[in-house]
């Protein structure tokens, strides 16, 4: 027997992979989805989302960024 582990992203694709394996005949197990982010990861992950849309907007030619040189030299 093998097993096969497959990460599903689009919750509408579920049934029909599900329907897939029955007709064959196959036996799954379903896991329940990601855990919630506690307080700190929430903090983490909107610091990160904030940083990657201010370089989207610098890539754009929208906002001018600080250079890591002045940045070192205002501390």
């Amino acid at each position: 027997m093998a097993t096969l582990t497959v990460h599903i992203d689009n919750e509408k694709d579920l049934p029909i992979l599900k329907e897939i394996l029955n007709r064959f005949g196959a036996s799954y197990n379903e896991e329940a989805g990601e855990r919630p982010l506690n307080k700190a990861e929430k903090a983490i992950y909107k610091r990160l989302k904030t940083s990657f849309e201010e370089i989207k907007l610098h890539r754009e030619g929208k906002i001018e960024l600080r250079d890591a040189r002045e940045l070192l030299n205002d501390l």
